[in-house]
């Protein structure tokens, strides 16, 4: 993130914008809406622009920009249409240390100017780096289509309410009663009665929550999918933004993490084959203690929680102190591989079933039906296999399997470094070691990659980045 985004207040605050024909009056419209004392300097001025000046809505000065000008400026805007004029600007505006924003001219602009969504006073900006400007405007587009055009009068009313509603206690209660006052119940009074309709619905809400329990909230073991937030659940993103305390695996990346509320406690619980790991019993003993507190305990594991997550352990803990849970799905590891590859974890005529199988067991590699798995055809899905890879090669072998079978190790399934790693079992530890993976694997056996997944492997896409658009 190149560019920290921040909101200033302007109210009251000069604003200097060099520039006085049509580049710069988008930006004088907008400058408006902030209170801000704006003076403008141009030759030419757009007819805009002057009848701003005559409505004593900025001030116009008809001549170019001078250092002296934007001395005590909290922002400088250069919007002359010219790079030259512009160029002249972003000198000023360094020289006199003022933040300086040269339209459409990333490399001399200290700070840019987002796409901004205006539901006063709830203010979306939108960002791209200055790459995407485009992207920007559709994500703005779809945002003020989602957000109804009440939402300001909502939020300027419920500002003046909190006093009143924090009579309920912090936690779950209140913040079920926003939530159904925000995306709910608040929107549809504003539009049946408007802003009278929106006071009363307040008042009416905050005694049904009051009269209500504080509700019991189950434990929740969310599956975070193997890594792409893009396959989260709808629910499990909706669990992730309202839970009090989250204990997630080591395998969960950042990306996920940054859905959870930013007041949500959040308490790494990682384990990592032949590394250092939290014990099994400190991981339950955790859950037990959250689970007895008020509010949303989280247990979020990566890919499915059913799949070689230690779920019944878990479960078990909390059933024995009395505590509900429920368990949200997610996307396994074996089938966003099986997606990355382009193929099918079954087909007619080749297999009939599919092994999801674990390399190791709690006592050390693990034993399985290995003539079948050495049979023609047979297809399986092998977590926690990079170590055991040689094991497993020699299992297979030694009950007549064809050292020619494909093996497709995929590392990071549905990340952005996804890797794929095509060979054979002959070849399978040679090719592990050879690749060094480190991170999140799944061996998929008996399957090959497409050659259109081949094909995007090999796409040099750093060197394509650097190709300059004519």
């Amino acid at each position: 993130m190149r560019h920290f985004p921040i909101f200033i207040d302007l109210t009251g605050q000069p604003v200097v914008l060099s520039g006085a024909g049509e580049v710069a009056v988008p930006k004088i419209r907008l400058l408006m809406k902030t209170g801000a004392r704006i003076t403008v300097f141009g030759e030419k001025p757009h007819e805009q622009i002057r009848a701003w000046a005559d409505e004593s809505e900025l001030t116009l000065v008809e001549r170019r920009v001078s250092e002296a000008d934007v001395a005590g400026a909290r922002l400088l805007y250069g919007a002359n249409g010219s790079r030259a004029a512009d160029k002249a600007v972003a000198r000023i505006g360094k020289a006199a240390g003022v933040l300086t924003n040269i339209v459409d001219n990333l490399g001399d602009s200290e700070f840019i100017t987002p796409a901004i969504v205006d539901r006063d006073p709830v203010t979306i900006a939108i960002g791209t780096e200055g790459t995407a400007p485009m992207l920007a405007r559709k994500i703005k587009a779809d945002l003020e289509e989602m957000l109804p055009a009440g939402l300001g009068a909502l939020a300027k009313i419920a500002n003046r309410f909190r006093p009143i509603a924090n009579i309920l206690p912090t936690g779950e209660q209140r913040r079920t009663f926003w939530h159904r006052f925000f995306f709910g119940d608040g929107v549809r009074a504003h539009g049946q009665s408007g802003a009278a309709g929106i006071k009363t619905r307040l008042s009416s809400l905050l005694a049904e929550i009051l009269a209500d329990e504080q509700p019991s909230q189950p434990v929740a073991f969310v599956g975070a999918g193997p890594g792409d937030p893009d396959l989260l659940t709808v629910k499990a993103r909706r669990l992730l933004s309202q839970a009090d305390v989250i204990l997630h695996d080591r395998l969960v990346p950042q990306p996920i993490l940054e859905l959870a509320r930013r007041e949500a406690t959040i308490i790494s619980v990682g384990k990592k084959g032949y590394g250092p790991a939290w014990k099994q019993a400190d991981i339950n003993r955790l859950l037990v203690e959250h689970g007895r507190e008020s509010g949303l305990v989280v247990r979020l594991k990566s890919g499915d929680p059913t799949v070689f997550g230690r779920l019944d352990e878990e479960l078990e803990a909390l059933e024995a102190a009395g505590i509900a849970f429920e368990v949200v799905p997610g996307i396994t590891a074996a089938t966003a591989a099986a997606a990355g590859i382009g193929a099918s974890l079954t087909r007619r005529g080749r297999n009939s079933d599919l092994r999801v199988l674990t390399g190791r067991a709690t006592e050390g590699f693990a034993e399985h039906e290995w003539r079948e798995l050495a049979s023609q055809g047979a297809t399986a899905a092998i977590y926690m296999g990079v170590h055991a890879a040689r094991f497993i090669q020699g299992r297979l072998l030694m009950h007549g399997a064809d050292r020619r079978t494909p093996v497709t190790v995929v590392e990071n399934a549905s990340r952005s470094d996804e890797r794929i790693i095509a060979t054979t079992l002959g070849d399978l530890p040679v090719a592990i070691d050879a690749a060094a993976i480190d991170g999140p694997a799944v061996l998929l056996l008996g399957l090959e990659p497409r050659q259109a997944a081949r094909a995007m492997e090999e796409i040099d896409i750093e060197g394509i980045a650097q190709v300059e658009v004519s």
